[in-house]
């Protein structure tokens, strides 16, 4: 993820993970291929849907750049985007820091002037 117009965190790209990850049953597919990848028969075997709402699932999961897709013959197979789990736990932690140094707190340089504006 990168820098956007030079704040720490990449709000659009941090939002659409969130909206990927806001569905539970795309959080259990997340969980199920976090140690290994799974193929799509071996992920629908899990749950109880089509394979057609699996590949809406796993097209969300794939946009957001969660989950990488690649094919060996017939199967497709899916495993953990690992880079990008790793910015994204590095982005929510600077979101949700104590830290103020990345706050967008620190771009307003005099909070009266917000109140003029009202």
């Amino acid at each position: 993820m990168l820098r956007e117009g030079g704040f720490a965190i990449n709000y659009d790209e941090l939002a659409l993970v969130m909206k990927a990850m806001s569905d539970p049953n795309r959080l259990k597919i997340l969980d199920l291929i976090s140690c290994d990848g799974k193929r799509a028969c071996e992920i629908l075997y899990f749950f109880n849907f089509t394979q057609p709402t699996l590949s809406h699932h796993m097209k969300s999961l794939c946009e957001a750049n969660l989950v990488e897709k690649s094919r060996d013959g017939k199967w497709v197979f899916y495993t953990l985007n690992r880079k990008t789990i790793g910015q994204i736990n590095e982005q929510i932690s600077k979101l949700l820091a104590d830290d103020e140094s990345d706050c967008l707190c620190h771009l307003m340089t005099n909070y009266d002037e917000i109140d003029e504006r009202k």
